[in-house]
């Protein structure tokens, strides 16, 4: 499958997703929120890839969405129309069944902080910036950023960032809890090429479980996400991978996991 405004590479089982807009600063258009789409639903039905990293690069991740598309919308119904598609895409990527890991160089603006978002987890380069200054447009973030943030960093500050639209430097947003890790700008894509060969690593339908334990446990009631966190444990009681985990403990073994 070809694509025009990313570019998608896979070995080892770990998928790279490069967002290429660069005379835009990889400004999130149509185009490439639907290739987006596209590429995550190809990495979900990819038993191959185990674990996934989204970049915009050496120099930007993704300066927010294309204001020239954005000047085009002139009715509710067609920002409902915008909004839902690019909603849909994040949500795909945050509900997809494999570790998302964002690689973020430069601005992460706008859309850019809210895919940044919808990752799992985020390294920043020393010289990231982080905002959603859509409040200085008249504007609310629509892909999740009044949502996800709160829940990632908490409300009071969540609120500061999204009244004021003031943008933070990379370790701001590591103080906050917004990113797990900044490193050398020079050392970005290799710190998450190393996280992403560890998770490589793990029993995939346990990766798996994890995530969606957390992922859905969040939004519900203490006791429904207590649960839903047994269920998941029960069903990797399904598979070859918790056996051979166990079986490698008992024996003072590395485990050999088969996906299964």
């Amino acid at each position: 499958m070809g694509f025009n405004s990313i570019v998608y590479e896979k070995s080892d089982g770990i998928a790279l997703v490069t967002l290429h807009r660069p005379k835009s600063l990889n400004a999130l258009c149509e185009e490439l929120i639907c290739e987006l789409g596209m590429v995550f639903h190809e990495i979900d039905e990819d038993r191959d890839t185990s674990v996934v990293i989204i970049t915009g690069g050496e120099k930007v991740f993704a300066a927010g969405a294309d204001i020239k598309e954005i000047s085009q919308i002139v009715t509710p119904l067609a920002a409902n129309k915008f909004v839902c598609r690019v909603s849909a895409v994040f949500n795909r990527i945050e509900s997809c069944s494999k570790p998302v890991i964002a690689a973020v160089a430069g601005f992460a603006l706008g859309g850019g902080c809210e895919l940044a978002l919808a990752c799992d987890i985020r390294i920043a380069a020393d010289d990231a910036m982080f905002g959603l200054p859509e409040i200085k447009l008249g504007l609310i973030p629509g892909g999740g950023g009044t949502q996800r943030l709160p829940r990632l960093i908490g409300e009071a500050r969540a609120k500061e960032l999204l009244f004021t639209g003031d943008l933070i430097d990379a370790q701001e947003a590591y103080r906050i809890g917004l990113v797990n890790k900044v490193v050398q700008h020079e050392s970005f894509m290799s710190e998450a090429r190393k996280i992403a060969a560890k998770l490589v690593k793990q029993p995939v339908v346990a990766l798996k479980m994890n995530k969606l334990a957390v992922n859905e446990g969040i939004n519900m009631d203490l006791r429904s996400a207590l649960a839903h966190e047994s269920r998941c444990f029960e069903i990797l009681f399904s598979t070859a991978d918790q056996k051979e985990g166990v079986q490698a403990f008992i024996e003072k073994r590395e485990p050999k996991f088969k996906g299964s």
